[in-house]
């Protein structure tokens, strides 16, 4: 009676939960898909709006509504703080959807969303050298966009920021006992238009500074080694 009685509950549990997952849907017109996205992305539902778009993308693949999904895509994902799909949005855009003035805004989006993705700026120096790349790319095929006054805005804060980064990494070699390391980064890619006696470094706040310092020294400074590394850009640069 009681092995009966467990079956039955199990063959219960069993049905509600299929019963409970959405219908698998396929065949729609291109409307309906667009309207799914569009009801998703106000929702907040990302994840269920690429589904959508997916769908729309796969059952309708020259639908005129797939230019306009493509964009509120990418910018949906970039108000959510997902800039790598942002930009795989836009670069979808550009490749396949966008007019002169539609391509325009498209690259300064993508200029803005790596900028976005470095709300710290000194753990990675790579996406700052990445991003001013693309201000330089756009500056010089834009040269009289709109949003140029914004992306000079943009260039600014990131040379400041390398600028800040580079110092940083200079101070280091000075501590470890390196001064060519500590001149070549000071050397790096000078920008005449800022003058780095006159740069205020941000304030880092208690919490992050009890692990990153100051740029001058760190909690952990007594855990450095004071012998000089077996490799160094010194010893390479000094053969």
């Amino acid at each position: 009676m009681m092995k009966t009685w467990l079956v039955a509950m199990a063959a219960l549990i069993l049905f509600a939960g299929c019963g409970s997952k959405e219908p698998e849907e396929f065949n729609k017109p291109a409307e309906y898909w667009y309207e799914k996205m569009v009801t998703s992305v106000s929702n907040g539902n990302l994840e269920k709006a690429d589904s959508y778009f997916s769908s729309l993308q796969s059952e309708h693949i020259s639908s005129p509504f797939l230019s306009e999904a493509t964009m509120i895509m990418a910018q949906a994902h970039m108000a959510h703080d997902e800039y790598l799909l942002a930009e795989h949005f836009l670069d979808e855009y550009i490749r396949r959807y966008a007019t002169p003035e539609g391509r325009e805004f498209a690259e300064f989006l993508k200029v803005k969303a790596k900028f976005l993705a470095l709300p710290n700026p000194g753990r990675d120096q790579g996406l700052i050298d990445e991003t001013l790349k693309g201000v330089e790319t756009f500056k010089k095929n834009y040269p009289y966009s709109t949003y140029i006054s914004q992306v000079n805005t943009m260039e600014t804060q990131l040379q400041l920021a390398r600028g800040v980064l580079n110092e940083q990494i200079a101070q280091l070699y000075e501590r470890l006992g390196k001064p060519k390391g500590s001149e070549y980064y000071r050397s790096m890619a000078p920008v005449t238009w800022i003058k780095s006696d006159e740069v205020i470094q941000a304030n880092i706040p208690w919490y992050r500074e009890m692990f990153e310092g100051d740029g001058s020294s760190s909690w952990y400074d007594f855990m450095i080694p004071k012998t000089r590394n077996v490799v160094s850009m010194d010893d390479n640069e000094s053969k």
